[in-house]
């Protein structure tokens, strides 16, 4: 019994050593000219807890990285395995459904929905999935808000936000259903200094908690807040792997 025990501690050590898992990952379009491959048999690993940041020049392969790790893009050819789900195998449905629970993504533009009131834009994906009974969804909307900093602006519409206050609100609908991992893509693109560096202390708070954050960037002055730093370039890594 001893025995079966520890091997089970060490299969959950080994999982949230490699919660992602890129093996040679392959990722071509057809364009006019031809294919253009926009990933090159890339292997990467990221573990829980870790804060990552995918830097690259534009073109490198970054957006197309993290398309695969969240399920917005199949490779053409390898593996995608997430909190040991192999993602390049589910279907348009199933992947709807397990991207809603297991990763939140938070994009440049915010992509909050303008008819919505804040707390229905962070209330929609508990709906979406089921995650939390009826009762208990707003409470936990107003509580995230209060966690992102910005309660006071929960039945405002997107519009009356600064970008900095729509962009945590686009953090705390990522958190709604608690997921596993966080994927951003140039969160602090269209941000000042000054809230850019209060976003990714949030994002690093979140990493300290548990979470695990895999940030697209191109700001190489925030790389202070990351654990390691994976570098691409013309689709491939050609640094901080593991």
């Amino acid at each position: 019994m001893e025995t079966k025990s520890v091997k089970q501690n060490q299969v959950q050590a080994k999982n949230e050593a490699r919660l992602i898992e890129l093996r040679n990952v392959v990722k071509a379009y057809d364009v006019a000219g031809g294919k253009f491959v926009a990933l090159k048999n890339v292997d990467m690993q990221v573990g829980a807890g870790e804060f990552v940041a995918v830097v690259g020049k534009s073109g490198s392969g970054k957006s197309t990285l993290i398309n695969m790790i969240t399920g917005i893009d199949n490779p053409t050819s390898g593996e995608v395995l997430v909190a040991a789900t192999p993602v390049h195998e589910l279907d348009h449905e199933q992947l709807a459904v397990w991207r809603g629970k297991n990763v939140g993504v938070v994009f440049q533009f915010f992509q909050l929905l303008p008819t919505l009131t804040v707390m229905e834009n962070i209330v929609l994906p508990m709906d979406f999935c089921g995650t939390f009974p009826a009762r208990e969804r707003n409470a936990r909307a107003l509580a995230l808000l209060e966690k992102v900093g910005i309660a006071e602006q929960a039945d405002k519409l997107p519009s009356d936000l600064s970008g900095g206050q729509q962009q945590r609100a686009a953090i705390a609908r990522a958190l709604a259903n608690d997921p596993q991992i966080l994927v951003a893509d140039e969160p602090t693109g269209n941000l000042d200094s000054h809230t850019s560096d209060a976003v990714m202390q949030l994002f690093a708070g979140l990493a300290a908690e548990g979470k695990t954050v895999v940030m697209v960037t191109h700001e190489r002055d925030l790389t202070r807040f990351f654990t390691r730093t994976i570098t691409l370039a013309d689709g491939e890594i050609v640094a901080g792997a593991k």
